[in-house]
Protein backbone atom coordinates (compact mmCIF):
# COMPACT_ATOMS: atom_id res chain seq x y z
CA UNK A 1 0.00 0.00 0.00
CA UNK A 2 1.35 3.42 -0.93
CA UNK A 3 1.63 6.07 1.72
CA UNK A 4 -0.52 9.18 1.76
CA UNK A 5 1.32 11.66 -0.44
CA UNK A 6 3.16 14.42 1.37
CA UNK A 7 4.20 16.21 -1.80
CA UNK A 8 0.73 17.57 -2.57
CA UNK A 9 -0.04 21.25 -2.16
CA UNK A 10 -2.16 20.51 0.88
CA UNK A 11 -0.64 18.31 3.54
CA UNK A 12 -2.77 15.40 4.79
CA UNK A 13 -4.39 15.44 8.21
CA UNK A 14 -6.48 12.63 9.65
CA UNK A 15 -8.95 13.41 12.45
CA UNK A 16 -10.52 10.76 14.69
CA UNK A 17 -13.16 12.51 16.77
CA UNK A 18 -16.23 11.49 18.70
CA UNK A 19 -17.76 11.45 22.18
CA UNK A 20 -16.05 10.09 25.24
CA UNK A 21 -15.96 6.26 25.45
CA UNK A 22 -16.57 5.80 21.70
CA UNK A 23 -13.32 3.90 21.13
CA UNK A 24 -11.13 6.61 19.60
CA UNK A 25 -7.91 5.42 21.25
CA UNK A 26 -7.86 1.87 19.89
CA UNK A 27 -9.10 2.91 16.44
CA UNK A 28 -6.54 5.68 16.05
CA UNK A 29 -3.61 3.45 17.06
CA UNK A 30 -4.60 0.75 14.58
CA UNK A 31 -5.00 3.35 11.84
CA UNK A 32 -1.66 4.98 12.66
CA UNK A 33 0.08 1.65 12.17
CA UNK A 34 -1.57 1.27 8.75
CA UNK A 35 -0.67 4.73 7.39
CA UNK A 36 2.64 5.34 9.17
CA UNK A 37 1.02 7.99 11.33
CA UNK A 38 1.63 9.64 14.68
CA UNK A 39 -1.07 10.69 17.09
CA UNK A 40 -1.67 14.18 18.47
CA UNK A 41 -4.04 14.25 21.43
CA UNK A 42 -6.85 16.81 21.14
CA UNK A 43 -7.83 16.35 24.77
CA UNK A 44 -7.89 19.02 27.45
CA UNK A 45 -6.93 16.63 30.28
CA UNK A 46 -4.48 14.04 28.92
CA UNK A 47 -1.95 16.84 28.45
CA UNK A 48 -1.40 16.85 32.24
CA UNK A 49 1.07 14.69 34.13
CA UNK A 50 -0.21 12.65 37.11
CA UNK A 51 -3.79 12.77 35.75
CA UNK A 52 -4.00 9.32 34.22
CA UNK A 53 -7.05 7.47 35.46
CA UNK A 54 -9.63 10.27 35.40
CA UNK A 55 -8.56 11.35 31.90
CA UNK A 56 -8.65 7.78 30.53
CA UNK A 57 -5.11 8.44 29.34
CA UNK A 58 -3.66 6.02 26.81
CA UNK A 59 -1.06 3.77 28.46
CA UNK A 60 2.40 3.03 27.01
CA UNK A 61 1.26 -0.56 26.38
CA UNK A 62 -1.84 0.61 24.50
CA UNK A 63 0.29 2.88 22.29
CA UNK A 64 1.88 -0.22 20.68
CA UNK A 65 4.92 1.81 19.70
CA UNK A 66 2.93 4.54 17.94
CA UNK A 67 4.31 7.99 18.90
CA UNK A 68 1.83 10.17 20.82
CA UNK A 69 2.11 13.94 21.19
CA UNK A 70 0.59 16.39 23.73
CA UNK A 71 0.29 13.73 26.43
CA UNK A 72 2.01 14.16 29.83
CA UNK A 73 3.66 17.44 28.82
CA UNK A 74 2.24 19.96 31.33
CA UNK A 75 2.15 20.18 35.10
CA UNK A 76 -1.40 20.15 36.51
CA UNK A 77 -0.76 23.64 37.92
CA UNK A 78 -0.41 25.03 34.38
CA UNK A 79 -3.30 26.45 32.37
CA UNK A 80 -4.20 24.80 29.09
CA UNK A 81 -6.55 26.37 26.57
CA UNK A 82 -7.32 26.31 22.86
CA UNK A 83 -4.67 28.90 21.98
CA UNK A 84 -1.93 26.96 23.74
CA UNK A 85 -3.22 23.71 22.25
CA UNK A 86 -3.08 25.16 18.73
CA UNK A 87 0.52 26.32 19.16
CA UNK A 88 1.66 22.96 20.55
CA UNK A 89 -0.31 20.89 18.04
CA UNK A 90 1.03 22.86 15.06
CA UNK A 91 4.60 22.39 16.30
CA UNK A 92 3.99 18.64 16.63
CA UNK A 93 2.49 18.51 13.13
CA UNK A 94 5.49 20.22 11.57
CA UNK A 95 7.77 17.73 13.29
CA UNK A 96 5.67 14.81 12.04
CA UNK A 97 5.55 16.13 8.47
CA UNK A 98 9.32 16.75 8.51
CA UNK A 99 9.84 13.05 9.18
CA UNK A 100 7.56 12.06 6.30
CA UNK A 101 4.78 10.78 8.52
CA UNK A 102 1.07 11.57 8.89
CA UNK A 103 -0.45 13.44 11.86
CA UNK A 104 -3.63 11.93 13.28
CA UNK A 105 -5.53 14.34 15.52
CA UNK A 106 -7.50 12.35 18.10
CA UNK A 107 -9.93 13.60 20.71
CA UNK A 108 -13.36 14.78 21.69
CA UNK A 109 -12.72 18.51 22.15
CA UNK A 110 -14.38 19.88 19.03
CA UNK A 111 -13.11 23.44 19.38
CA UNK A 112 -9.51 22.22 19.66
CA UNK A 113 -9.93 20.19 16.48
CA UNK A 114 -11.57 23.12 14.71
CA UNK A 115 -8.69 25.42 15.67
CA UNK A 116 -6.30 23.19 13.69
CA UNK A 117 -8.59 22.13 10.85
CA UNK A 118 -9.41 25.73 9.88
CA UNK A 119 -6.26 27.34 11.27
CA UNK A 120 -8.25 29.80 13.38
CA UNK A 121 -6.47 33.08 14.05
CA UNK A 122 -6.77 33.85 17.76
CA UNK A 123 -4.78 37.08 17.49
CA UNK A 124 -7.53 38.96 15.69
CA UNK A 125 -9.14 40.18 18.94
CA UNK A 126 -7.09 41.57 21.79
CA UNK A 127 -8.28 40.36 25.15
CA UNK A 128 -10.05 42.80 27.46
CA UNK A 129 -8.44 41.65 30.71
CA UNK A 130 -10.53 44.06 32.80
CA UNK A 131 -13.77 42.50 31.53
CA UNK A 132 -12.39 39.00 32.03
CA UNK A 133 -11.44 39.79 35.64
CA UNK A 134 -14.91 41.24 36.14
CA UNK A 135 -16.48 37.99 34.96
CA UNK A 136 -14.12 35.91 37.09
CA UNK A 137 -15.03 38.00 40.14
CA UNK A 138 -18.73 37.59 39.35
CA UNK A 139 -18.29 33.82 39.17
CA UNK A 140 -16.64 33.78 42.61
CA UNK A 141 -19.29 36.05 44.13
CA UNK A 142 -22.45 34.64 42.52
CA UNK A 143 -21.39 31.25 41.15
CA UNK A 144 -21.04 29.80 37.67
CA UNK A 145 -24.81 29.81 37.10
CA UNK A 146 -24.83 33.63 37.07
CA UNK A 147 -22.34 33.67 34.18
CA UNK A 148 -24.25 30.94 32.40
CA UNK A 149 -27.48 32.97 32.60
CA UNK A 150 -25.63 35.91 31.02
CA UNK A 151 -24.49 33.66 28.18
CA UNK A 152 -28.02 32.26 27.72
CA UNK A 153 -29.17 35.82 27.07
CA UNK A 154 -26.21 36.84 24.89
CA UNK A 155 -25.73 33.62 22.90
CA UNK A 156 -28.16 30.76 23.64
CA UNK A 157 -26.64 28.58 20.90
CA UNK A 158 -23.20 28.73 22.55
CA UNK A 159 -24.74 28.12 25.97
CA UNK A 160 -26.40 24.95 24.66
CA UNK A 161 -22.96 23.48 23.86
CA UNK A 162 -21.39 24.34 27.23
CA UNK A 163 -21.81 23.02 30.74
CA UNK A 164 -22.64 25.80 33.24
CA UNK A 165 -19.62 24.78 35.34
CA UNK A 166 -17.20 25.19 32.43
CA UNK A 167 -16.40 28.71 33.60
CA UNK A 168 -13.36 29.09 31.34
CA UNK A 169 -15.35 28.47 28.16
CA UNK A 170 -18.37 30.47 29.33
CA UNK A 171 -16.12 33.44 30.07
CA UNK A 172 -14.45 33.12 26.69
CA UNK A 173 -17.86 33.17 24.94
CA UNK A 174 -18.99 36.23 26.91
CA UNK A 175 -15.63 37.91 26.32
CA UNK A 176 -15.86 37.31 22.58
CA UNK A 177 -19.36 38.80 22.49
CA UNK A 178 -18.19 41.79 24.54
CA UNK A 179 -15.17 42.45 22.27
CA UNK A 180 -16.78 41.94 18.88
CA UNK A 181 -20.53 42.29 19.34
CA UNK A 182 -20.78 38.94 17.55
CA UNK A 183 -21.98 35.65 18.99
CA UNK A 184 -19.21 33.11 19.35
CA UNK A 185 -21.63 30.46 18.03
CA UNK A 186 -21.89 32.47 14.79
CA UNK A 187 -18.11 32.82 14.67
CA UNK A 188 -17.71 29.06 15.12
CA UNK A 189 -20.22 28.44 12.34
CA UNK A 190 -18.29 30.77 10.04
CA UNK A 191 -15.08 28.90 10.83
CA UNK A 192 -16.75 25.65 9.80
CA UNK A 193 -17.32 27.11 6.33
CA UNK A 194 -13.70 28.12 5.87
CA UNK A 195 -11.52 26.11 3.57
CA UNK A 196 -9.05 23.98 5.48
CA UNK A 197 -5.36 24.41 4.63
CA UNK A 198 -5.08 20.61 4.94
CA UNK A 199 -6.25 17.65 2.91
CA UNK A 200 -8.35 16.55 5.84
CA UNK A 201 -10.06 13.25 6.55
CA UNK A 202 -12.49 14.02 9.38
CA UNK A 203 -14.02 10.92 10.98
CA UNK A 204 -16.48 10.95 13.89
CA UNK A 205 -17.04 7.68 15.74
CA UNK A 206 -20.58 7.14 16.96
CA UNK A 207 -22.95 4.46 18.24
CA UNK A 208 -26.42 4.03 19.67
CA UNK A 209 -26.91 6.63 22.41
CA UNK A 210 -28.10 4.13 25.04
CA UNK A 211 -25.09 1.91 24.36
CA UNK A 212 -22.72 4.87 24.57
CA UNK A 213 -24.19 5.93 27.92
CA UNK A 214 -23.81 2.37 29.22
CA UNK A 215 -20.14 2.41 28.18
CA UNK A 216 -19.67 5.74 29.97
CA UNK A 217 -21.13 4.36 33.21
CA UNK A 218 -18.92 1.27 32.99
CA UNK A 219 -15.87 3.43 32.30
CA UNK A 220 -16.52 5.49 35.44
CA UNK A 221 -16.85 2.28 37.49
CA UNK A 222 -13.54 1.06 36.04
CA UNK A 223 -11.83 4.37 36.88
CA UNK A 224 -12.89 3.96 40.49
CA UNK A 225 -11.60 0.37 40.54
CA UNK A 226 -8.30 1.54 39.07
CA UNK A 227 -7.82 4.10 41.85
CA UNK A 228 -9.38 7.42 40.82
CA UNK A 229 -9.90 8.44 44.45
CA UNK A 230 -6.24 7.80 45.27
CA UNK A 231 -5.19 9.75 42.18
CA UNK A 232 -7.20 12.78 43.28
CA UNK A 233 -5.86 12.44 46.87
CA UNK A 234 -2.31 12.66 45.50
CA UNK A 235 -3.16 15.72 43.42
CA UNK A 236 -4.76 17.33 46.47
CA UNK A 237 -1.62 16.56 48.49
CA UNK A 238 0.41 18.33 45.77
CA UNK A 239 -1.54 21.48 46.61
CA UNK A 240 -4.02 21.43 43.75
CA UNK A 241 -7.47 22.88 44.41
CA UNK A 242 -10.72 23.44 42.56
CA UNK A 243 -9.26 26.75 41.37
CA UNK A 244 -6.75 24.95 39.14
CA UNK A 245 -7.97 24.48 35.57
CA UNK A 246 -6.84 20.85 35.59
CA UNK A 247 -8.99 20.05 38.61
CA UNK A 248 -12.12 21.31 36.89
CA UNK A 249 -12.11 18.26 34.62
CA UNK A 250 -14.88 15.68 34.81
CA UNK A 251 -14.17 13.13 37.52
CA UNK A 252 -11.61 15.29 39.29
CA UNK A 253 -13.81 18.07 40.61
CA UNK A 254 -16.46 15.62 41.83
CA UNK A 255 -14.00 13.38 43.69
CA UNK A 256 -12.31 16.47 45.12
CA UNK A 257 -15.70 17.63 46.41
CA UNK A 258 -16.10 14.22 48.07
CA UNK A 259 -12.63 14.42 49.65
CA UNK A 260 -13.42 17.87 51.00
CA UNK A 261 -16.69 16.72 52.55
CA UNK A 262 -18.91 18.60 50.13
CA UNK A 263 -20.56 15.44 48.78
CA UNK A 264 -20.88 11.76 49.61
CA UNK A 265 -19.06 9.24 47.43
CA UNK A 266 -22.39 8.06 46.04
CA UNK A 267 -23.31 11.62 45.09
CA UNK A 268 -19.91 12.16 43.47
CA UNK A 269 -20.18 8.98 41.38
CA UNK A 270 -23.73 9.82 40.33
CA UNK A 271 -22.64 13.33 39.28
CA UNK A 272 -19.64 12.07 37.31
CA UNK A 273 -21.77 9.61 35.34
CA UNK A 274 -24.59 12.10 34.74
CA UNK A 275 -22.32 14.96 33.69
CA UNK A 276 -20.18 12.72 31.47
CA UNK A 277 -23.32 11.57 29.65
CA UNK A 278 -24.37 15.20 29.22
CA UNK A 279 -20.87 16.03 27.99
CA UNK A 280 -21.05 13.24 25.39
CA UNK A 281 -24.37 14.63 24.19
CA UNK A 282 -22.83 18.10 23.74
CA UNK A 283 -19.88 16.58 21.90
CA UNK A 284 -22.23 14.89 19.45
CA UNK A 285 -24.13 18.15 18.97
CA UNK A 286 -20.86 19.93 18.12
CA UNK A 287 -19.69 17.30 15.63
CA UNK A 288 -23.08 17.19 13.89
CA UNK A 289 -22.46 20.80 12.86
CA UNK A 290 -19.18 19.97 11.16
CA UNK A 291 -19.86 19.82 7.40
CA UNK A 292 -16.71 17.82 6.61
CA UNK A 293 -17.33 15.09 9.17
CA UNK A 294 -17.80 11.49 8.05
CA UNK A 295 -19.78 9.54 10.64
CA UNK A 296 -18.62 6.01 11.39
CA UNK A 297 -20.74 3.46 13.26
CA UNK A 298 -18.45 1.86 15.85
CA UNK A 299 -20.94 -0.35 17.70
CA UNK A 300 -18.62 -2.84 19.46
CA UNK A 301 -21.30 -5.54 19.36
CA UNK A 302 -21.38 -5.41 15.56
CA UNK A 303 -17.89 -4.38 14.48
CA UNK A 304 -14.30 -4.79 15.59
CA UNK A 305 -11.75 -1.96 15.63
CA UNK A 306 -10.15 -3.67 12.61
CA UNK A 307 -13.46 -3.43 10.71
CA UNK A 308 -13.72 0.26 11.50
CA UNK A 309 -10.15 0.97 10.39
CA UNK A 310 -10.78 -0.87 7.11
CA UNK A 311 -13.73 1.44 6.49
CA UNK A 312 -11.63 4.53 7.25
CA UNK A 313 -8.95 3.37 4.82
CA UNK A 314 -11.57 2.94 2.08
CA UNK A 315 -12.66 6.56 2.54
CA UNK A 316 -9.07 7.77 2.42
CA UNK A 317 -8.05 5.67 -0.57
CA UNK A 318 -11.26 6.72 -2.33
CA UNK A 319 -9.77 10.17 -2.76
CA UNK A 320 -6.75 8.67 -4.46
CA UNK A 321 -4.44 9.67 -1.63
CA UNK A 322 -3.24 6.22 -0.59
Amino acid sequence: MERIGLSDKKKPLIIIAGPTAAGKTKTSILLAKKVDGEIISADSMQVYRYMDIGSAKVTPEEMQGVPHHLIDVLEPTEEFNVVRFQIMAKAAMEDIYARGRIPILVGGTGFYIQSILYDIDFTENEADTAYRHELEHLAKEQGSEALYRMLMEADPEAAEELHPNNIKRVIRALEYHHLTGQKISEHNQEQRHKSSPYEAYYFVLTMDRAKLYQRIDLRVDLMLEQGLIEEVKKLKAMGLTQNDVSMQGLGYKEILAFLEGEATLEEAIYTIKRDTRHFAKRQLTWFRREPEAIWIDCDPDKRTAEDIVSELLKYISGRGEI
